[in-house]
């Protein structure tokens, strides 16, 4: 353009992409003026710029007058091209129109229809679900009732007691706490807790069973007797009253039950312990089993504690009492052969990785270590109810651990009696070696395995009179060396 017709405006400039209006006004203004002048003349530059806008405009009018008829050419072709290209768009899109209109008939409203029916049948398929986890919910709460009868708790008719009913309860019970902890989403029990029958269920009929069922499995275990001692060492004539022993079973027949009952008792409350939220068995502890344990032997060690202690000051009775410490001893040897024989059941909520404890078992017995320790390896698979109490005991034997903890008590009662000094301690002191004789005799004694002998126990070999040598030991030690200072 600036080619053909010559131009003293410079084009190159103004279409050069590095143009700046703010330098080329610059521009303009210092060249139509000095630096040193103080009021600057613009009227000149404006001037100026005025004058190449009308220039370009000139220019441009002279142009489109020239190019008028090829402009309206081209400008008609365009737009005769426009309207045919327009008309036969128009067509394809009344095509996809009514196409898409046919789709939105025949899927579009089909699918509202159907995201309608897939929304009804969600809702009705979590009801329904909802529906049966209450449904089995109820059961087990009925299922759960009708066994605490069996059991004689709640119940209303004459039928004897079925021990085996604790077992069955604990299992139903464990049912119900796997079915609660199932809470969350896409779980069976879901949404359980928000439905009031089953949060009224829980409330007043689980909870309180679970109680009393744990209750009466503790009770079973601290009224635990096997020795027959207990029924001969009652003296109308003694001065002193003693603690009452649980009464001894009689029979083949009442031993039997009493073994029978034991054991349900303590398999169900292995069943009832708590677990933790991811179960592991090697971590598993039975902390309901161990605290009844435990708190039979403490009873037992309390009582032959105080009547021994009161025995060495009246002498006349310490034969009564020690027939009652040696009954306590054996029941804690039957005690110790029965939870021997019991192994421990298996528990619903561990059972997820039993796989894996059953993969480390065959390890260990494919590998043993030449220096294991048995306490550790109960800790990690105990084989019966007897390890995990021994573990927490720290000891390898429940009469060693009854006659230590016995002779560790008793020494300062003994000493208690020597500082008071009277007659009391006189006479213990003259008749040392009938009391020496006496406690022999009664650790000898209450060692001896009363269960075995009936021909259904299966426990620990006895040891015999010299097998518990250390434990004699530590009772005559207690008492006599106290005595000989």
């Amino acid at each position: 353009m600036a080619d053909s017709e010559p131009s003293y405006i410079d084009y190159e400039a103004f279409l050069d992409p590095t143009f700046s209006p703010v330098q080329f006004a610059n521009t303009l203004v210092t060249a139509t003026n000095n630096a040193s002048d103080s009021p600057l003349d613009l009227s000149t530059p404006l001037s100026r710029v005025l004058f190449d806008v009308q220039e370009i405009d000139t220019h441009i009018h002279t142009l489109t007058t020239k190019s008028a008829l090829p402009l309206l050419t081209y400008t008609r072709e365009q737009t005769d091209a426009s309207q045919r290209i327009v008309s036969e768009v128009e067509a394809q899109v009344a095509t996809l129109t009514n196409g898409y209109r046919r789709l939105e008939k025949e899927v579009v409203h089909r699918y509202e229809a159907a995201e309608e029916v897939r929304i009804a049948v969600e809702r009705l398929w979590q009801t329904v679900k909802i529906g049966r986890a209450v449904g089995r919910c109820l059961l087990l709460g009925r299922q759960l009732e009708a066994q605490m009868a069996e059991l004689g708790i709640n119940a209303t008719t004459g039928r004897k007691e079925d021990h085996r009913a604790m077992t069955r309860a604990s299992n139903t019970l464990l049912a119900l706490r796997q079915l609660f902890a199932a809470s969350r989403a896409g779980e069976e029990g879901e949404h359980l807790s928000r439905v009031h029958i089953v949060s009224t269920l829980q409330t007043e009929l689980i909870t309180p069973m679970e109680q009393k069922l744990r209750a009466r499995a503790q009770q079973v275990v601290r009224e635990f007797s096997m020795s027959s001692l207990a029924s001969t060492s009652t003296t109308p004539s003694a001065p002193t009253p003693t603690p009452t022993l649980p009464t001894a079973p009689t029979t083949y027949a009442q031993t039997e039950e009493t073994k029978a009952r034991t054991t349900s008792a303590c398999v169900a409350l292995y069943l009832l312990s708590p677990t933790t939220q991811t179960p592991d068995p090697a971590a598993f502890q039975p902390s309901l089993l161990l605290n009844a344990l435990q708190s039979y032997l403490q009873t037992a060690l309390t009582s032959s504690l105080a009547s021994t202690a009161r025995a060495l000051s009246t002498l006349p009775t310490l034969n009564r009492t020690l027939l009652e410490v040696s009954a306590r001893c054996q029941n804690i040897v039957a005690l110790e052969a029965l939870l021997e024989s019991i192994n421990p059941p298996p528990h619903p909520l561990l059972a997820a990785t039993s796989s894996s404890a059953s993969r480390t078992a065959l390890k260990a017995a494919s590998n043993p270590a030449p220096t294991a320790d048995p306490v550790s390896a109960a800790a990690a698979d105990p084989p019966n109810l007897l390890q995990p109490l021994l573990l927490a005991l720290d000891t390898s034997s429940l009469p060693s651990f009854f006659w230590r903890s016995l002779a560790s008590g008793l020494s300062g009662r003994v000493q208690e009696i020597v500082a008071r000094g009277g007659v009391s301690a006189r006479t213990l002191k003259s008749q040392r070696e009938r009391v020496k004789e006496s406690i022999r005799e009664c650790v000898v004694r209450g060692c001896q395995n009363v269960g075995s002998g009936g021909g259904g126990g299966v426990g620990r070999e006895s040891r015999g009179e010299g097998g518990w040598e250390r434990e004699v030991g530590v009772m005559v030690g207690s008492v006599v060396w106290v005595l000989g200072r």
